[in-house]
């Protein structure tokens, strides 16, 4: 056991500010890209920017809660490792990210996009329906003619602007020989035009003005309250991307050269200091250390690394330097193939098919076949193409999948709003919908049911005088055993006994000397003890038996009360951890879970998942680490915490915003009612048309009909999903 470094924060070379005059110029600034999984509040901006700020060549520094990244503006020669020990001292962990490989997002862009047009057409919208009181008023002849010209020259470049998600979408659909939802409301949007425009140049009686109009107003009112229901969208293949480590020191005959590790190659020699993450797969040719793997185990308890220890891509090496032996790079290296877990993982969730689709491989082809069989019927019963043109249009408003529109995100966004006050944040647009359906839950061990930080369980087994002895050489450590070790003795009022000559044996733990005695604390095969499954670091004093400070994993905060809800209600529940057996074992018997697998592999979790689906089982995946991001992608839906690092937040569907496990519970319970409600508003929207078809048909559906049809569909559908709140 020996002092554990926090990971190294991140730069990207490549990103250097272009010079303002001559291209020769070198260049004044550079970007720096820090990923900050532990910040939770605006008191840690603060903390992280104050330091970062005052540290010198850094010109600013501005940190983003909602990514837990921070974005650094520095002089050319600040480097990332400069940064190590401000962040140590701030006591936030930190992990590389290549800015380069970070795709901006264009959530906040798109959102400001659907508001505008929103706002548009609904300004448009009652200006055009002003005009149309006039008309229904009875004004006639020339005063009627101006204000279906003054309706047209509005209406015509709103719909032009304002529609344009509903037109795209359309022809995305029809390009590829299919139907969806937007299909039957671009279909219905040209007719009411082209008919409206053939009656105002005819100067007829009626126009559809007013009514395309609102549907459009409505229609995207639907689409911005489902994109409310959504975080960025991003994806987690490229997070893990960003992690890989752009630069390496390499070894040529004794002489170090920091190169791209674009550069290196099989059989090639690399330098790996403390605190700095592996580049690339190999095997340690030389040295001692510990490395922390938890970014492909999830294990939080550093491994002992020597000479012909296999290392990954990804790990960070904690405490003494290693001469590394290249034997993987680039897309052959373990980080790389678990982004390539994750990309295939999310490519297949893509194929989920919502409600709403659903209803539109039905809804679609029928309303089409209704109005082209009341264009027929009208135009053999009359002979009359003008009238047979307004009733087909007046079918195909009147039924326009307004209400469908809104059935979904109505209910999300209500469903959403509530488990938000409940402390979770529903990402993915059909995430309620496959969280309904879940029948078997997989959790992740470590920082997940457990808080990721180790608990010491036996303090009163030792005399005062030992754990003085103790809390010497653990202050000495930032091993994640003796910080805990040094926490507990220090709220136990324990004072650190005079141990001189403090050192570190990397890889090992930490020795001193106490009255003429060696003194030890650390790994049990170091001190003369007997290796065990239990966690433990071990204190040698002198001529005595070593003994061991024991420790566990602290539970999450209604870790406990969460399995057993699922289990009650009738949800199979299973554990499956990189832990090793014995500790996976010791909460699994404690939660009450049977089913549970430890030491498993990212690959591992990941088959897990495939094996449950192809059972036919609908897994809710939950986890936090990296190593779970692939299992968290393949799930059918996925939860992970606000503490977990970027590419698990990213992959998953629902993001736990605080420490407590009790809501996942009742977020399965809120989507079965929030579906149920989805299908309510379907049958809402079946019962309107049954009733206001047959009107259409009869040509009795004039252009007030219509529109009032269509907002009270809208607005009850709304109200059904208020209910949820």
């Amino acid at each position: 056991m020996t002092a554990q470094i926090r990971p190294s924060a991140a730069a990207c070379p490549g990103c250097l500010a272009v010079p303002r005059d001559a291209v020769d110029e070198a260049p004044t600034s550079s970007r720096l890209a820090l990923s900050l999984p532990s910040i939770h509040c605006q008191a840690c901006i603060s903390a992280v920017e104050r330091g970062l700020n005052a540290t010198p060549g850094v010109t600013s520094a501005r940190v983003n809660l909602t990514l837990k990244r921070a974005m650094i503006e520095a002089e050319p020669d600040v480097r990332a490792a400069d940064l190590i020990p401000v962040l140590g001292d701030l006591g936030y962990e930190a992990h590389e990210l290549d800015l380069g490989t970070l795709t901006a997002t264009q959530g906040d862009k798109a959102g400001r996009d659907l508001l505008m047009r929103l706002a548009v057409a609904g300004f448009a919208s009652m200006n055009v329906m002003l005009l149309s009181v006039s008309v229904w008023a009875g004004a006639t002849d020339a005063t009627r003619d101006m204000f279906h010209w003054i309706s047209a020259a509005i209406t015509l470049p709103t719909i032009a602007f304002s529609a344009q998600p509903f037109f795209k979408s359309a022809w995305s659909a029809l390009r590829v020989r299919r139907l969806n939802m937007d299909v039957p409301i671009v279909l219905a949007l040209v007719l009411a035009l082209v008919t409206s425009l053939w009656e105002t140049t005819l100067s007829g009686e009626h126009a559809y003005f007013d009514a395309a109009l609102t549907l459009t107003f409505f229609l995207l009112a639907g689409r911005y309250l489902d994109f409310r229901t959504r975080a960025v969208a991003r994806s987690a293949a490229e997070e893990l991307a960003a992690l890989e480590v752009p630069r390496a020191i390499r070894l040529t005959d004794g002489f170090e050269s920091e190169v791209s590790v674009g550069e290196l190659a099989i059989g090639d020699l690399i330098l790996v200091r403390p605190g700095g993450r592996m580049p690339v797969d190999g095997e340690v040719v030389s040295g001692q250390s510990e490395l922390d793997r938890s970014l492909l185990t999830g294990e939080t308890l550093p491994v002992f690394a020597e000479q012909g220890q296999g290392v990954s891509a990804g790990e960070v090496n904690l405490t003494g330097p290693l001469t590394i032996r290249v034997t993987a790079v680039g897309e052959d290296t373990s980080l790389h193939r678990m982004g390539d877990l994750v990309a295939i993982a999310e490519s297949g969730r893509s194929r989920y098919t919502s409600l709403a689709d659903n209803a539109a491989k039905l809804y679609a082809p029928g309303v089409h076949i209704l109005s082209a069989l009341s264009f027929a019927g009208w135009y053999l019963y009359t002979w009359d193409l003008r009238t047979a043109l307004n009733i087909a249009a007046a079918v195909l408003i009147i039924t326009c999948p307004c209400a469908l529109g809104l059935a979904v995100p109505a209910v999300t966004t209500a469903a959403s709003g509530r488990l938000f006050r409940k402390g979770m944040l529903i990402k993915h647009a059909t995430a309620l919908e496959r969280l309904a359906q879940v029948d078997t839950v997989v959790f992740d061990k470590t920082g997940t049911l457990t808080a990721g930080t180790p608990q010491l369980t036996n303090l009163a087994d030792f005399k005062r005088a030992d754990l003085e002895i103790a809390l010497a050489l653990a202050e000495a450590s930032a091993h994640p055993l003796s910080k805990s070790l040094a926490q507990a003795a220090g709220e136990a009022g324990v004072t650190a006994a005079a141990v001189s000559d403090i050192h570190e044996a990397p890889g090992y733990g930490t020795e001193g000397s106490f009255r003429g005695s060696r003194v030890r604390l650390g790994r049990a095969a170091w001190v003369g003890a007997q290796q065990s499954d239990v966690t433990a670091a071990w204190l040698d004093i002198g001529d005595e038996n070593p003994r061991g400070f024991l420790f566990t994993d602290v539970l999450r905060p209604g870790a406990e009360a969460a399995v057993q809800a699922l289990l009650d209600a009738g949800k199979q529940v299973q554990l499956v951890s990189g832990d090793s057996k014995g500790a996976v074992q010791i909460l699994a018997a404690r939660l009450g879970i049977t089913n549970w697998v430890g030491e498993a592999l990212p690959a591992d979790k990941v088959e897990r998942i495939k094996v449950l689906s192809e059972q036919g089982h609908k897994v809710l995946m939950v986890g936090d680490g990296l190593n779970d991001t692939a299992a968290l992608a393949a799930a059918h839906v996925s939860i992970s915490p606000a503490s977990a690092l970027d590419a698990a937040r990213v992959a998953s569907d629902i993001v736990l915003l605080g420490q407590d496990l009790t809501p996942i519970a009742e977020a399965c319970d809120v989507a079965h009612r929030a579906t149920k409600r989805i299908r309510e508003n379907f049958r809402l929207a079946t019962l309107y048309n049954v009733i206001a078809v047959p009107l259409a048909v009869a040509g009795l559906a004039t252009p007030l009909i219509a529109a009032l049809a269509m907002s009270t569909s809208s607005i009850t559908v709304s109200l059904n999903a208020l209910r949820l709140r």
